[in-house]
């Protein structure tokens, strides 16, 4: 009879470890599947910008350009993204490209002065002037935990959206130079003496901005010995040009 009694006690006890032990699986796949599910709500939500730091975005779409249409978006870091449609040659379809750069701290600043100077492109943007020529569909946004705001325009006769007009502007072509230097320095090398003489021409007006966003590509091109020494050692100043802006601002 004693031993009877042994081995239920062991059955029981068996049991008794196996409910356990699936209550156990079953909260530890509760808690697997309640924070999968938090971290896909954060990262929705830092996809949907609900919760990213205050950023300016400036777009421009101008069909029958080359781009044909652009964005950059700067976060409060100075941290930059770029896109834009392109053709890489004349006869070639559409592409997508993209890079990323930081903005030098004095530019970083201007950008959100401005937006708040335009009341964070909540009010009226555009002038309303239909008499003015198209200079392509521009649009400003800014966004952070409290504010979404988009602006859409032509020309706007307010300063500092102005001003940010121009320095986006400046931006892109900068970038635009660093893409076509890259199809160039790997396709066409023959190409890069007159686009890099475009390019310091332009610098030298002031119509560029941000140069170090593409000095990578420009330290490729002026560390290539492939590269005729004329064209390495226009590199090598707009590289110059770029360090001596940043450092100025």
């Amino acid at each position: 009879m004693k031993i009877r009694f042994y081995l239920i006690s062991i059955t029981q006890m068996r049991i008794l470890l196996t409910q356990i032990t699936q209550r156990w699986q079953v909260l530890g796949l509760g808690l697997l599947v309640l924070a999968g599910t938090a971290a896909q709500s954060f990262s929705q939500q830092t996809a949907n910008g609900t919760t990213a730091g205050p950023t300016v975005t400036f777009t421009l779409d101008f069909p029958q350009s080359n781009p044909s249409h652009y964005s950059i978006a700067v976060d409060a870091s100075g941290h930059a993204s770029y896109e834009s449609m392109v053709k890489f040659s004349d006869d070639a379809e559409e592409q997508e490209y993209a890079t990323e750069f930081d903005v030098s701290a004095g530019n970083r600043q201007r950008i959100f002065d401005w937006a708040k100077q335009a009341q964070y492109f909540a009010g009226k943007v555009d002038s309303g002037n239909r008499k003015l020529a198209f200079t392509g569909a521009k649009i400003l946004s800014y966004q952070d935990g409290e504010r979404s705001n988009t602006a859409r325009y032509n020309f706007s006769n307010l300063e500092p959206v102005r001003e940010l007009t121009v320095l986006f502007q400046n931006m892109e072509e900068t970038l635009e130079y660093g893409r076509r230097l890259g199809y160039y320095h790997r396709y066409q090398k023959l190409a890069l003496d007159d686009e890099l003489k475009h390019m310091e021409t332009q610098a030298r007006n002031n119509e560029l901005s941000e140069i170090q966003g593409v000095r990578q590509v420009l330290q490729e091109i002026a560390e290539d010995a492939s590269v005729i020494n004329v064209v390495r050692a226009r590199a090598k100043e707009l590289i110059q040009m770029g360090s001596t802006a940043e450092a100025g601002r």
